[in-house]
């Protein structure tokens, strides 16, 4: 997963406003004590397109599974002037040299962990490499975006340098989304090529992610709605989570 995809992936998300959610990830932060100018480590940070205006704020460490979505993001971060280091680690196994004051996990990082044990296992890690009284927070596609509006549906886009046809199947026994990209990006010379990328989401209820977070050992779970700072409502595309590891 991610390999040619990460050539194209920031010319996908260029409307993302990262910049807003960074933003927001620092207020949950400023909510669980975790000062600015702390250690924070971000689990599937990508080509860090969010990664970037946290670096402004934190003291950061960017973690990925993928080595092309690292590549990315160091020249990224290299144009920029800022020097995170990039960890190339499953974030099911997260090990860094030193305890953090925060982890992160972003963009549907949680999602992508389709089974039990995978959550488990990165949830214990995320424990085990946090400081004492340190803080946890990621976010999920909730059940209802995952179910209502990908499931079942065929997204089409025309437009730029990037066409894509995106097919979703909802699986309602497993919660789990299958996703299939057929993407056509120009290159140089007006030449176009052609990328395939199969992934799949799985969904979580509330009372889930609070069972697996208490079984990690984390304590004040608060889940919030879609980048504000009330529960979610039932139709709410993405939920923020916040935990912390107790003292």
């Amino acid at each position: 997963m991610y390999g040619d995809f990460a050539r194209v992936y920031d010319r996908l998300m260029r409307d993302v406003d990262y910049p807003g959610w960074a933003d927001y990830y620092a207020r949950l932060l400023d909510l669980a004590q975790v000062p600015r100018g702390g250690t924070v480590a971000e689990c599937a940070c990508g080509t860090g397109g969010l990664t970037l205006p946290l670096s402004a704020m934190y003291r950061m460490t960017g973690v990925d599974i993928s080595q092309e979505m690292l590549s990315v993001a160091a020249d990224k971060l290299r144009a920029a002037g800022r020097q995170v280091p990039l960890i190339r680690q499953d974030m099911q196994r997260l090990q860094l040299h030193r305890a953090q004051d925060a982890v992160l996990c972003t963009c549907d990082g949680i999602n992508y962990l389709t089974g039990d044990r995978a959550l488990l296992h990165f949830l214990a890690a995320a424990h085990a490499a946090l400081r004492p009284g340190g803080a946890l927070a990621f976010d999920v596609s909730s059940l209802y975006k995952l179910r209502h509006t990908l499931g079942g549906n065929t997204l089409t886009s025309t437009e730029g340098d990037v066409h894509y046809i995106w097919h979703n199947d909802w699986a309602e026994r497993e919660k789990r989304l299958r996703m299939q990209l057929h993407l056509y990006a120009r290159g140089e010379g007006d030449c176009w090529a052609y990328i395939e990328e199969r992934q799949a989401q799985r969904g979580y209820d509330e009372q889930q992610l609070t069972d697996y977070l208490t079984a990690a050992g984390f304590e004040s779970i608060r889940i919030f709605g879609d980048r504000h700072m009330q529960p979610p409502g039932p139709q709410e595309p993405r939920w923020h989570v916040l935990a912390r590891k107790p003292l």
